[in-house]
């Protein structure tokens, strides 16, 4: 082989398996990646602020709701609590993600120390014994649809991603019926 012929011969190689390895790092996470347990965070955010007025953040959300005929997820937690941290990240990414931006609308409900926000713990039917993070999905017209009761993700860092997706394809809501 010519010196040149074998030099192009190894940059398209190169090439090609450049645009191999890239194109497999740019498509979207497999199905496989779907039987894994939620990601895991390293930097905690400030989820559930101190001075966030949740009975309001519902209200609003509500209204939004209705209009965008939505459902709002209430995830109940602290910023004390990794697992709420771990379930926040999953809410935003993957198919639970997808799933979040298309039916859901997220109010953090802060349970500080134990102490706060009792009343809409009691009102949405969330047993704090159970632990946390725990949710409560609302239909847009405030209709209380469903409590984790049993403490279903208090471990959220080891639920898997198609677990978190079915749940919530579950409870998203259902496309309107056509009449006819």
């Amino acid at each position: 082989m010519k010196p040149n012929t074998r030099r192009t011969s190894l940059s398209v190689t190169f090439l090609a398996a450049l645009l191999l390895t890239s194109s497999s790092f740019s498509q979207k996470p497999s199905a496989r990646n779907d039987n894994e347990v939620l990601e895991p965070v390293s930097v905690k955010k400030d989820l559930y602020p101190a001075d966030a007025d949740a009975k309001k953040e519902i209200d609003e959300a509500l209204k939004t709701a209705a209009v965008e005929t939505k459902r709002v997820l209430l995830v109940f937690g602290a910023n004390w609590c990794y697992d709420c941290h771990v379930l926040d990240r999953a809410l935003h990414e993957g198919s639970a993600g997808q799933v979040m931006k298309e039916s859901f609308l997220l109010v953090h409900v802060d349970i500080g120390e134990g102490d706060k926000n009792l009343d809409l713990l009691r009102k949405y039917k969330v047993p704090l014994e159970k632990g946390v993070p725990a949710i409560a999905i609302l239909s847009g017209d405030g209709r209380h649809l469903y409590s984790s009761g049993d403490g279903e993700f208090e471990a959220a860092r080891k639920m898997l991603k198609r677990d978190l997706a079915a749940f919530l394809i579950r409870w998203r809501e259902s496309a309107p019926k056509k009449a006819g």
